[in-house]
């Protein structure tokens, strides 16, 4: 398969990339400064997301996971204009598929009640799992020809090796038996890889934890 990763020097990218390159995928990699990127077999793209994007960097391409973050330059809105560029720009190239690595702050812990609006959810965090939650909100208002999927990890994702099997859900939020809502960025990437090449979860978000 042939796989682009936008954000492929980041914590999750370089993750998925690592991955992806493990199962023998032909991978792409999209990246703001190519001198971050270690060296490694694949292609490399520059790509600057407050420019429009080239419908010609992404032919040839079967799926792109998109690993986008406004963290590091407090720039959030960044999340929702990338979706909306990538759902302009994908179907011109002819990619069928798309990959988002969202959040765990829209998960539901009771009907109707996402866990961003929770008194405990960390300040630190509540402006980037606001960005996600928009980012959700584009795909689901979308009208596109290109079947996405939306993979929002755990409240805690973490670095780390494979811990094992992990578990697949949708909107609700879900614990472990212990109560924590855990997976490790290496299981994480797995779950990611297991959706590009099983395209299980069409139009719809789902969430993985242990």
């Amino acid at each position: 398969m042939k796989i682009a990763v936008l954000g492929a020097t980041g914590w999750i990218g370089s993750a998925i990339l690592k991955e992806a390159l493990s199962r023998g995928h032909e991978v792409t990699a999209f990246v703001r400064d190519p001198s971050k990127l270690p060296a490694t077999d694949v292609v490399v793209r520059t790509v600057d997301l407050n420019q429009p994007l080239v419908v010609e960097s992404f032919t040839n391409v079967d799926v792109v996971i998109a690993a986008i973050s406004g963290r590091a330059a407090q720039n959030h809105e960044i999340v929702a204009k990338t979706v909306n560029n990538l759902l302009a720009v994908l179907p011109e190239a002819k990619v069928p598929r798309l990959l988002w690595v969202g959040g765990a702050g829209s998960l539901e812990i009771a009907p109707g009640v996402i866990l961003l609006s929770s008194p405990d959810f960390p300040e630190a965090y509540k402006s980037e799992a606001l960005a996600a939650v928009e980012a959700l909100k584009v795909f689901r208002e979308a009208k596109t020809a290109i079947n996405w999927t939306f993979v929002s990890p755990a409240a805690e994702i973490y670095p780390g090796e494979s811990e094992g099997p992990y578990r697949v859900g949708g909107d609700s939020f879900f614990t472990d038996a212990n109560g924590q809502s855990r997976i490790s960025v290496t299981d994480y990437a797995k779950a990611m890889l297991d959706e590009a090449e099983s395209s299980s979860h069409p139009n719809q978000r789902m969430s993985v934890a242990y």
